[in-house]
């Protein structure tokens, strides 16, 4: 009997588009579910987004001179057209996370093998750490963005052999935008390191037209220019940008083993706002095998990047190991190097039988689908359920009586809830009853003369479970 054609298989002709289709359905639904269940409330950090991006003003040029500009934009252009709401806080980081994934996918497409891209897509979408900065109302997910759009849109320079001035103009504006956002510069430090030191990207770099870059270099220094008159006028400014903490000098030892806990304490999950681990076992030690692979292949242009790229970050994260977020794409893409070592190694052993090759690759599916599964039952519970981490998240906003009319809050809550009240019709904010009933935050409560509590609004998320407390004039 004659052996079929596995090429000839509809399923065989077909996994890619059936593989892609997989990661974006997956993708769309985690970010819906991220963004209205998991973890279900907002931080004090998301609190001062909202605040900040709300007090952007035209007309007021010193109050655009903010790390994050491009994030704190879109974020009020968000408030200014929907309100103030859990969701609509999250709505901006929703959105770049999508565009961020979406970049991802097309990154591992060009720089692995279409399985490659395929398997470490659905890792990358699936860790804690992408789903938390992808509904976190803040920043964190722009340490996420510029990177992959700069590699993604560099690596357009050097492969598209038509539009390359519309890639060099996009890679310009990109490389300008992102400095607003911090420790962006450094994988610009990488990138031009790679372009200096490996001659295959020197050549590519000589070949380039220079009246276009000249062009580039103007776009660039335009839209920068103002962000470097305000590092100038505020040098706090700059050291920000940097990643430089406001006390120096740090205590090294003591960021080291926080850096430590972060990435290889597996046995004892953190209690802060961002769960850690930041990466599961199985991730980390593919991505120590792709940290082999770089070795072996340290000739490539990828791999002198990757490098470059991970050293430039370890003093960075040493004197601030709070951004955790700047290591998910150089993490991912060891991950992809991991996965290419270990499907390599099996087709060298099998050169000439597609059945074996195929047989081999179901193991790897199981650790795959493992590994997702793992992430994702350690997001949900972790962030919704866990009584040490869920506790940090606010469900006040979502509480408040839709009727409410005075809001009385303690005068630490007056910067974020007068945001909410200027774009909600109806809704007056203030530190004082001003009506017959009100409704108060549990920072706010208190025997007020002339009123009684008519109603105790709680919830199971908070150890402190009376949140807030509607009340109403006493009758005379």
């Amino acid at each position: 009997m004659v052996a079929k054609d596995i090429t000839k298989f509809l399923i065989y002709r077909w996994r890619y588009i059936l593989g892609y289709s997989l990661v974006g359905l997956l993708l769309v639904g985690l970010l819906i579910f991220a963004g209205l269940y998991v973890p279900g409330g907002i931080t004090p950090e998301e609190m001062r987004a909202a605040v900040r991006s709300d007090s952007l003003n035209f007309a007021s040029p010193e109050s655009l001179v903010i790390a994050n500009l491009p994030y704190y934009l879109l974020q009020a252009g968000i408030f200014s057209l929907f309100g103030v709401y859990e969701f609509t806080i999250k709505l901006p980081s929703l959105i770049i996370a999508l565009f961020s994934a979406a970049g991802l996918i097309l990154l591992l497409r060009r720089w692995f093998r279409p399985n490659i891209a395929v398997l470490t897509s659905l890792l990358a979408v699936t860790t804690g750490q992408f789903l938390f900065v992808a509904q976190n109302g803040a920043p964190g997910i722009m340490y996420v963005f510029w990177p992959i759009v700069l590699l993604l849109v560099g690596t357009q320079i050097t492969r598209a052999k038509k539009g390359r001035l519309i890639w060099k103009l996009l890679f310009a504006l990109s490389a300008a935008l992102s400095l607003y956002t911090p420790l962006s510069i450094y994988p610009l430090i990488a990138i031009s390191l790679a372009v200096i030191l490996h001659p295959h990207l020197r050549a590519i770099l000589r070949r380039l037209s220079r009246p276009k870059m000249a062009l580039s270099a103007i776009i660039a220094a335009v839209v920068v220019t103002p962000l470097v008159m305000a590092v100038i006028a505020n040098p706090q400014l700059g050291l920000t940008l940097l990643g430089v903490p406001n006390t120096w000098p740090p205590d090294l030892a003591a960021n080291a083993m926080i850096l430590l806990r972060q990435y290889f304490l597996f046995w004892e999950p953190s209690t802060s706002t961002l769960m850690t681990p930041v990466f599961g076992f199985g991730s980390v030690l593919l991505m120590t095998l792709g940290v082999y692979r770089l070795i072996l292949t340290r000739d490539t242009t990828r791999s002198y990047l990757i490098i470059i790229w991970i050293l430039c970050l370890i003093p960075v994260l040493l004197i601030n190991p709070t951004f955790t977020s700047v290591t998910f794409v150089p993490a991912v893409l060891l991950l992809a190097a991991g996965l290419t070592s270990l499907i390599m190694y099996w087709y060298r052993l099998f050169p000439l039988n597609p059945y074996a090759r195929i047989a081999g690759l179901l193991p790897l599916i199981v650790l795959v689908l493992t590994l997702v599964g793992s992430g994702l039952d350690r997001y949900i519970y972790g962030y919704h359920y866990g009584p040490t981490t869920a506790v940090n998240f606010s469900k006040d906003l979502k509480l408040i009586p839709k009727d409410t009319k005075n809001l009385v809050v303690s005068e630490s809550e007056v910067a974020f809830y007068s945001v909410v009240a200027k774009h909600r019709d109806g809704l007056v904010v203030s530190t004082k009853p001003s009506t017959d009933q009100f409704t108060a935050t549990r920072a706010a409560r208190a025997n007020l003369s002339g009123y009684q509590i008519d109603r105790i609004i709680t919830t199971t998320f908070a150890n402190e479970s009376d949140r807030l407390y509607v009340y109403k004039k006493l009758a005379q």
